[in-house]
Formats: structure tokens, sequence, C-alpha cells
């Protein structure tokens, strides 16, 4: 749809700017216009009157909406899976399109794929009744701790997301530090009515205050999945279904009405999200009938099955993302729950959070515990959802859009900022995440291009990430295990892996390379390649992408003792030999990134070395992600490494270079070699 390169963006903003010149324009006419009738119809009487602070308020915010979408870097395929998921919902007829997105469809069609851009306002339009909703679920951690204006920014947010077709579900947890009672009832009340007024300061439909509708029953928690127990459940579901279904959003205070009682009582949000989760994809059942194997849905809104389809569980927590590492590189920009989750657990045992933005003040709770408690709450509700959902941990000035000058970018804020990078702007994170389904920094994207940069004061910084995208993910199979260690090179003489080893499907494989590269292996003149030199190979998901790896001599350690000589000097080189993700998983659910971080990570993290033909539009992924290109004369190929440290020896750089244009293509087509 928008591709990110500087050209496309000074494109797109002068489009802006001129709209804003002919609304302006259009203004000033209609003013002469009305004062020349004015004066020859009513004595000189002026009838025009100057537009109202709300309507200036509302091209502003137009505009900036505008702007936001521009900055998503979206690509024609993401502009495809939007249009398709949130063009129309499932069940609700002829496919009807969210009025904002013509700017977006304009843009995926429009002559030489140039964006055109419509006049005049850009909202949605209430949805049909009948349509079955798109929603967030959406948790707001202690907003008594935001101020006023970071407040308004993240409501403002919300609201772009519903003119863009997600509507939220937003759960309060006001979590303030041990107060109870009466004290935590005004505390519950007066946030309740600050999210809900911030709300409705961007226009209709508003927000819904529902707090009669989560229940709690008596007795034990029922349990009918692995995942996770509540005894929270919706008592009232068409408080729900009905104002999502006429565009409003919903706001629920974090307290339950009990069964026994009949009075309200604290709630746990993320128990209270839990249940929705369940509640709206119609997985929440009678617990009367759990035992007898039946399905009813214990919600009065009639029917069972899917009230809404959850395609984000958001948290917006002043502490952020789940943290990088303990040294301060920001959040992790995404979790692989499937391969990840148990081994982020110890790593949030050693974290120390760094300062706080100064628009959250008087934060209660352990900032440990908080993450685990949020990487908890989106690995239990994701693994009830379908895998295309996904989940948003962010803080409140991320998602505001709050921008700090570069005179406060000091050290006590090293992990809330970055130098600039180039190719990219600061983008909201949530409108970014719907548009494409990613994370604004690519997961496999290096932390140097996106850490602090010292060369200039007077540069605006771009935020680190503080944002971090989670799914449920892709298992990861790597053959032969890294968990004793990276790869080394074998002994010459011992047994080594082969890809007809029967832990490895090679009709798969073969599969995926030939679906991946649009062409068609050479599967015998392959093996026999790479007999003598397979290092590994990394599976993701079921065959859905996918990496090998060899150990390559350079040409000067050829012949029968070729091997061992090469051992013995240290001369083996990484190479990755094939590198393939299938079409249907290109673009998303972060595939690529996941292999390519196993890779050098966990197998080659002191280096890798490939080539690509010089015109593959691949090769700005691959250069962003290297430490080093360099395009070797009198051939059609660009050679790419991983060790930082790799140029500075004549010896590795020869050897490198000695591999990448020697290495046999093994294609059963005579098309040039990829």
């Amino acid at each position: 749809m928008f591709a990110r390169g500087g050209g496309t963006w000074k494109k797109a903003t002068s489009a802006v700017q001129v709209s804003l010149r002919r609304e302006k324009g259009c203004r000033l006419s209609t003013a002469e216009n009305g004062s020349r009738s004015g004066r020859t119809g009513a004595g000189g009487s002026e009838n025009h009157h100057p537009p109202s602070t709300e309507a200036k308020q509302k091209r502003e915010s137009d505009r900036q909406f505008l702007i936001s979408v521009l900055e998503s870097s979206a690509t024609k395929r993401d502009a495809k899976a939007y249009l398709q998921t949130f063009g129309s919902s499932p069940g609700s007829g002829p496919k009807k399109t969210p009025a904002f997105t013509t700017v977006l469809h304009d843009g995926l069609h429009g002559q030489n794929n140039v964006p055109r851009f419509v006049q005049g306002p850009v909202r949605v339009s209430v949805a049909d009744i009948s349509e079955v909703p798109h929603i967030a679920i959406v948790k707001l951690r202690e907003p008594q701790s935001w101020d006023d204006v970071l407040l308004d920014g993240v409501a403002k947010t919300l609201t772009q997301l519903r003119d863009l077709g997600l509507r939220s579900v937003v759960v309060l947890d006001c979590d303030p530090g041990g107060s109870k009672g009466l004290q935590l009832q005004n505390v519950v009340s007066h946030q309740t009515d600050r999210i809900i007024k911030a709300i409705g300061r961007y226009g209709s439909p508003g927000a819904e205050l529902v707090s009669s509708a989560i229940w709690k029953s008596n007795g034990a928690p029922q349990k009918p999945c692995s995942v996770g127990s509540t005894n929270l459940f919706v008592g009232f579901g068409k408080a729900f279904t009905t104002p999502l279904r006429h565009g409003h959003i919903v706001v629920v205070p974090p307290r339950a009405l009990c069964e026994e009682t009949l009075g309200y009582a604290a709630a746990d949000a993320n128990e209270i999200i839990f249940s929705l989760t369940k509640f709206f994809s119609g997985l929440q059942f009678n617990k009367e009938t759990i035992t007898e194997g039946k399905s009813a849905n214990i919600g009065s809104d009639g029917g069972d099955g899917k009230k809404a389809v959850v395609d984000r569980i958001i948290v917006i927590d002043p502490f952020g993302g789940i943290p990088a590492s303990s040294h301060g590189d920001g959040a992790r920009v995404f979790v692989n729950l499937e391969e990840e989750f148990d081994k982020l657990q110890p790593a949030l045992a050693a974290y120390a959070q760094p300062d706080l933005p100064t628009t959250t003040t008087g934060l209660s709770g352990n900032p440990k515990a908080k993450h685990a408690e949020n990487l908890q709450l989106v690995k239990n509700t994701l693994a009830i959802l379908p895998s295309t959902a996904s989940a948003v941990i962010t803080s409140p000035a991320e998602v505001a859009n709050l921008r700090t000058a570069p005179t406060q970018l000091n050290a006590a804020h090293v992990g809330q900022f970055a130098g600039e990078v180039k190719t990219r702007r600061w983008q909201n994170p949530l409108i970014h995440n719907l548009l494409t389904d990613r994370p604004i920094y690519s997961a496999s994207l290096p932390i140097s291009r996106v850490k602090p940069s010292a060369r200039s004061t007077e540069m605006t910084p771009a935020r680190m990430p503080t944002t971090t995208l989670a799914k449920r993910g892709l298992p990861v199979t790597i053959f032969s295990s890294p968990r004793t260690g990276a790869w080394t090179p074998p002994t010459p003489g011992t047994p080594r892996l082969r890809l007809t080893d029967t832990c490895i499907d090679l009709p798969r494989l073969v599969h995926l390379i030939n679906d991946s590269f649009d062409r068609k292996l050479d599967v015998e003149h392959y093996l026999r390649r790479v007999e003598d030199s397979l290092a590994g190979i990394i599976i993701a998901g079921e065959y859905e992408g996918g990496a090998i790896l060899t150990w390559e001599r350079p040409s000067g350690c050829m012949g029968g003792a070729g091997e061992e000589a090469a051992y013995h000097a240290g001369r083996l080189v990484p190479y990755l030999d094939k590198f393939a993700v299938l079409k249907k998983s290109q673009g998303a659910g972060g595939v690529a990134d996941i292999v390519f971080n196993a890779m050098v990570r966990d197998c080659f993290p002191t280096g890798v070395c490939w080539r690509s033909r010089k015109d593959n539009p691949v090769n700005k992924w691959y250069f962003e992600r290297s430490c080093g290109v360099r395009k070797l004369p009198d051939s059609n190929w660009a050679m790419f490494w991983t060790d930082p440290e790799a140029a500075t020896s004549e010896q590795l750089m020869r050897d490198y270079e000695d591999v990448c244009r020697n290495v046999v293509p093994s294609w059963e087509d005579t098309k040039p070699a990829d």
C-alpha cells in the first residue's frame, strides 16, 4: 500500500498539504461570497462566522489520523489483508468497507500505485447492527497515575482504531496499592468517568459504561480448558453486544456482581479480560452443563457461538512491553509464545525497570511481577483465540504518541528513546499493528539499528521500542539442537546430519523451497552437494519457514585433505545456503523473523554469510539485518555477513567472497541462481 521510502512519505505528506490548502481555499471562497451577499442584502451586515474551535480540532484530528495511517508503512499485501479482515464481518451479508478505507483502497488501486486522497470527513459510519464486530479487549493499568494529556491521547487512539474498524472493550485495572472499600470505589468511579469523558471528546458514538454484566459465581472456579480458570462470567451479554454493534466503545470497571449477595465486589482485571475473551469467542459454558458435555452459553443475549471477533488483546501499562534485557534496551518487539514463553520467565527475574516518563506518577506494583502478569494474561487469552489473533503490550505514552524534546534525551531515558532510523519514522504502534499485523520494528532487526545515536543532540529522537507484539506463534525445531551451545564445525570423519535422516521430512522441506523460490529444486544434485557440508536445519512450525546452513570450504582448501586442512586452520565458512518461507506465510506471523533470529542467536551467534542476487527485492531486508554487504565484481551476487568483526580480517573476507562466488546452484531450470 504505502512503501517505507522517504520518497513515498514526501508524496503522501505533499498530498495531505494539498488537501489542507484546498480546504482552506474553499473556506476563504465561501467567506468572500458570504460577505458580499451580506453587504448587498443586509446593509453591510456579515453573515459569515469564523469556524468554531471544535471544527478546527476536528480537522486537525482528521489530519493527524491520516498521517498516522500513512506512517504505518503498510505494503500492498498488508492493505489487502486489512481490507479482507475489516472490510466486512463474517455473516454480515454484502461486504461493507469502513469509510476511512477509501484512502487505503484508492492507494492500492490508484494509477501507477500512487496514493490518491479523498476530500472531506473520513469517519466510519455506524455499523449495521447485524454485523459481528471485530473488537480489541483493552486493559488500562493504573489510569489514575496518568495525567490528563496522556489519558486524552490514549482515548484519541482508541477512537481512531474504531474508525478503522476495530472497536474496543476497555477494562480498567486501577490497582490502587492496597486501597479497599469506599476508597477503592471512589478511585474506580473517578477513573471510569475520566476515560468515558475523554473518549466522548472525539465524536459520536462515544463510550458506554457496562457495570453490571460481569458476574461472580459461587464455589470453585470452573475450568473447561487447560489455559486458565476464573469464577467470573458474563451474565448479561447484550450489555456488551448491543453497544458494540452500534459503534460504541465499552468501558468495564474492575468489579463483579456476586450471585449469592447480589452486591458488587472488586474483581481482578485479568480475570475479567479472560472471561470476556471466552464469552465473545463462544467458549463460555453453563456450569451445570460442563459435566454433561453440552455447550450452552450462559450469556443472556440468545443463542450460542461467537458474539464478536476478538482480533487483539491490548495491554496499556506504564511499565511498557516485555523488556528485551536487563540492560535498558527497550522492549522485545515480538514474542513467539510457543517458543519463548518459558525462556522469558528467568529473564524477567533479572530485569531492572529504568526511569519512567514524567507523564506517569505514583505507580504501584513490582515491575518484574507486572511484566510476568501481563505475559501470562496474553498467553492465556491467545490460547483460546484463533492463531490470527495477537496481543500488544505497550505504554500509554506510545499509544498517545507523546513526543519528548531532544534536550530531554539523557542517560536516564536511554531505555525510552532511540536515534533516528533513516528508513522509518516514529509511528503509533496500535494503528501500525492494526494495518500491518506487525510490530513497528522487525523482531530480527539488530538492536544497534534502533538504539540511541550520539552523533547529534539536535536530531529529534524516535522512541526506543516500548511495545511488544505477542502471538501464539510457531514452534522452532533445530537440527542439530543448539542446547549445548552454538554450532561448531564437526571433526572430520565423524558422523554428521544428512537431509535424508528420518528426523527431517524431506518432501515437505523440498516443497517449502520450491514454493518460496517459485522454482523447482534439483533434489539429487542438491543432496550430493550438501552431503558432506551440512551444518544444520532450522524449521518453523509445520515447515512454514526454514533455513539450511552449511560449512563451506574456500577453494584453497579443496581436495581430499581439504576439509581437514580447513578445519584445523579454522577456515570453514558458516554459510546460509537456503532461506525459505511459504508464500502464504510471507509478511505475516513473523515467520522470517523467527527463523532468522534462531540462526543468528542460537546457531551462528559469531557470524554467518550468504549471497543474494543484486536485484533481489529482499536485499533491503537482508541489509538491515547484516553487519555488512559487498557487491561482488564481475558477478550478479551481493554478499552479506553478520560477524561485526569480519571486515577487519582480509583472510575471512576473501574466504567469504570465495564461497559466495563458487557455490554451485541446484535448480532444475536454467534461470539465474537465487
